[in-house]
């Protein structure tokens, strides 16, 4: 019976293996993108989910999106900034490299707000309606 022992423990050393590495943290692959809840023309990771969506704020239409990988202190990733600006978005106020970040597009205004795990996408109420002219003379 003393061979099945080794059998056993590497049996469970196996498994614990197997459960360590599928529970880590995955970092995003910042491959697929589609609009965001409140501006659909701003591009949110698809792999990043939305658990909530406040519309409680006056000033601001603002969801919270969780995507675990994210780091407060690296700000918006390098892919996801390229993508914002090929979507036609421009950052408005670049000096400023913080978590949160500006950006402009056909008189929309989007602020990006990056940290541990999570990212905030904010409109502000009275900007997110455009005016359009009736092509008056």
């Amino acid at each position: 019976m003393k061979p099945t022992k080794p059998f056993w423990v590497l049996l469970v050393f196996c498994i614990v293996g197997i459960m360590l590495v599928g529970c880590g943290t995955k970092q995003p692959s910042w491959d697929i993108f589609e609009g965001a809840l409140n501006e659909k023309s701003f591009p949110v990771p698809k792999e990043a989910n939305s658990p909530d969506r406040t519309t409680t704020n006056v000033a601001m239409d603002y969801v919270r999106y969780s995507l675990p990988g994210l780091k407060e202190k690296d700000s918006i990733p390098e892919p996801y900034l390229n993508t914002i600006k090929e979507w036609g978005w421009v950052e408005q106020d670049e000096e400023d490299k913080t978590g949160s970040r500006v950006f402009q597009k056909d008189g929309l205004t989007v602020h990006l707000s990056v940290h541990d795990d999570y990212f905030i996408v904010m409109v502000p109420k009275e900007k997110k309606t455009s005016v359009k002219s009736l092509g008056g003379k």
